[in-house]
């Protein structure tokens, strides 16, 4: 069997080399935080173009090593992101996504075992709760090992809103989006905060809004249909969750104990038993180092139940396929 001390501690994995998988890897690239990076797609055609392309821009970002993957390289690798699967149409939610992307998804995790890994796999292909949770279930792995990119790319929505309405610098702007990523995600009110002022003591000095509430909730949804309105757009999204995955991957490579809003399996936490949602977490080099229980007030905790419901019905109606 590997010994962990195999494991190269800066190497990522891309599976998948579509607008998502080569827009994380493009950016990772630039990033510096990888060391190698490799790139496998079914369709060894497209994995090839993604990778040639990408090392013709060697002069212009830290050195790294990028190239075509094979199963192989999950042997040695830190991190596995799993990009691969259907992309979500026009109209299309992420829960209908479900079987097509769940056999993928097996797929890749079994030939991850196969080469005896120690990496820890980050799930981000969609609907990304369930399929954290079939990773999860098919592997038995302890469940820091396994992932979900979660709400990380919907709580930057809420910021970046959020600071447009306000008028302050988004890195000033602190909230988080819980639940699932998708219909029934939700805004921590709660945890939301200017420079630490919470922004129920913010938004009457601010003088901006007549109706606060009437506003907040606007703002929600807008972030809940961000990634509809893009793909009618432009028929996927792949910028901004390409950077939300660098990110998850500096907490990761870099041992940071960063709180994010990754997708992870409930044992208890929250009053809630077997199911993967969005709940604040610390990522650490182990993945999943500790999930954060934070005083929710009643209605984000019902809100919170509500979308792991409706999760757990999907997960049902994949189950019985």
């Amino acid at each position: 069997m590997m010994k962990s001390s195999s494991v190269n501690r800066r190497k990522v994995v891309v599976v998948g080399a579509g607008a998502v998988g080569a827009t994380f890897a493009y950016s990772l690239a630039q990033s510096g935080l990888a060391e190698e990076i490799a790139i496998i797609d079914k369709n060894d055609s497209l994995a090839q173009g993604q990778v040639m392309d990408l090392v013709h821009g060697q002069p212009y970002f830290p050195s790294v090593s990028i190239h075509v993957g094979n199963s192989s390289d999950y042997a040695n690798a830190q991190l596995i992101v799993i990009t691969a699967g259907a992309a979500q149409r026009p109209g299309e939610t992420r829960l209908q996504l479900l079987k097509k992307n769940a056999a993928v998804v097996r797929a890749v995790v079994a030939e991850v075992m196969d080469q005896q890994s120690f990496a820890v796999i980050l799930v981000v292909t969609n609907p990304v709760d369930v399929m954290t949770y079939v990773a999860l279930k098919f592997t038995g792995w302890d469940r820091h090992r396994i992932v979900g990119s979660g709400t990380v790319l919907d709580s930057a929505r809420l910021r970046y809103l959020l600071s447009v309405h306000c008028g302050v610098d988004v890195h000033n702007v602190h909230g988080y989006i819980l639940g699932e990523h998708g219909d029934t995600e939700f805004a921590a009110w709660s945890m939301t905060h200017v420079g630490g002022i919470k922004f129920d003591a913010f938004c009457p000095a601010c003088g901006r809004c007549a109706d606060w509430e009437a506003e907040r909730s606007l703002i929600a949804q807008k972030v809940r249909d961000s990634a509809y309105h893009i793909i009618d757009y432009k028929g996927a999204t792949c910028f901004a969750v390409g950077l939300a995955l660098v990110r998850i991957t500096s907490a990761i490579l870099r041992s940071q104990n960063s709180l994010l809003t990754v997708s992870t399996m409930l044992n208890g936490e929250y009053g809630l038993q077997d199911v993967c949602l969005s709940v604040p977490c610390i990522v650490s080099a182990k993945g999943i180092e500790k999930i954060v229980e934070s005083r929710l007030p009643d209605n984000e905790i019902a809100a919170l139940h509500d979308s792991a419901a409706a999760l757990k019905q999907a997960t049902i109606q994949l189950l019985a396929e």
